[in-house]
């Protein structure tokens, strides 16, 4: 027994040693430089649409812009067109937009951002403006504007492993504040990412692990580690935090813990199995999870968006995939 514990003991060493040799040995891979003027640019061209409410020319009208630019891109497209039905019964012709660079490849990174936008102005001050839908502009636009910028970047010059860059459906049209239904039924919300994790566009898809970004432009934006994310991924929270850490921006991805929030990522975890974390703006240290005043207003307007804010999470993120071997 006491041979066996000393060889195991020198076994451990030898492969921490060998495995302290590997990890001195790993090189940083020199990662292309994100463009914030371009991520601002494609969110604008969103906003200016209009509210992207399914069931709306205007919604169709984006989701075609957003196939031709994932094309334009390199990417094979794939779009699920279904319906679902709302909270209170309304069918929703959706659009699922799938963008795949590298799809032969197992080793998979799923970047993933909601292009639909809120209905109602369900948290707006004025009543009068309730039932007002929303332009969206950081509340969809900001995470689709930093996918297409990246997508531009990996047509570029693409990473070791596949990318898929997804944009889903119907995240937005969860329960309004004034409705009489329940209004803490999570599965009112993420109605085209539930369809995607049940029915994903590859048959048995999977991925290392997932990312999401929602409201992820707004102006000296926080993002704290969000509860769900840390429950499912804490690997990969840590992975992208201490990337954007290393990059210098630890005042914008603060090292803290928020609270719990329904969003896309909750499905993605718990139908598709894939570990997936939320990079979404809420004020630092907030166990509510309090969003920025205009959410859900109508002042979720392109005044919402700052570009250097697009930039630090364009950056991590890409940061993030081209460092995955």
């Amino acid at each position: 027994m006491i041979l066996f514990l000393a060889g195991m003991v020198a076994l451990i060493s030898s492969c921490k040693a060998k495995a302290n040799k590997d990890d001195s040995q790993k090189t940083e891979v020199a990662t292309p430089t994100f463009n914030a003027d371009s991520a601002y640019s494609y969110t604008k061209v969103q906003v200016d649409f209009g509210p992207r409410v399914p069931n709306t020319t205007k919604h169709d009208k984006c989701g075609a812009y957003l196939v031709n630019q994932l094309k334009k891109f390199g990417a094979k497209v794939t779009e699920q067109k279904t319906v679902v039905t709302a909270y209170d019964g309304t069918p929703l012709h959706i659009d699922n937009i799938i963008g795949s660079y590298k799809p032969e490849t197992h080793k998979r990174v799923i970047l993933f951002a909601h292009w639909d936008t809120r209905p109602w102005a369900d948290n707006d001050s004025n009543k009068e403006n309730w039932h007002k839908p929303i332009l969206g502009a950081n509340d969809g636009a900001s995470g689709v504007g930093v996918l297409l910028e990246i997508a531009r970047q990996i047509q570029k010059e693409s990473p070791e492993i596949g990318i898929d860059i997804a944009f889903f459906d119907a995240e937005d049209y969860g329960t309004p504040q004034w409705a009489k239904q329940q209004k803490d039924d999570e599965n009112a919300w993420c109605l085209g990412t539930q369809y995607w994790a049940e029915n994903p566009h590859v048959d048995n898809y999977t991925a290392r692990f997932g990312i999401l970004l929602d409201m992820v432009g707004g102006r000296n934006a926080t993002f704290v580690q969000e509860g769900f994310s840390r429950d499912a991924a804490q690997n990969i929270v840590d992975k992208v935090w201490s990337r954007a850490s290393k990059l210098g921006f630890s005042s914008y991805f603060v090292n803290s813990t928020g609270g719990y929030i329904t969003d896309d990522h909750v499905f993605i975890n718990k139908i598709a199995k894939i570990p997936s974390v939320d990079i979404i703006q809420t004020n630092a240290n907030d166990q509510d999870a309090t969003f920025p005043y205009y959410w859900h207003t109508l002042k979720d307007n392109m005044t919402s968006v700052d570009k250097k804010t697009l930039g630090i999470v364009g950056q991590t993120v890409m940061a993030v995939i081209y460092n995955e071997k």
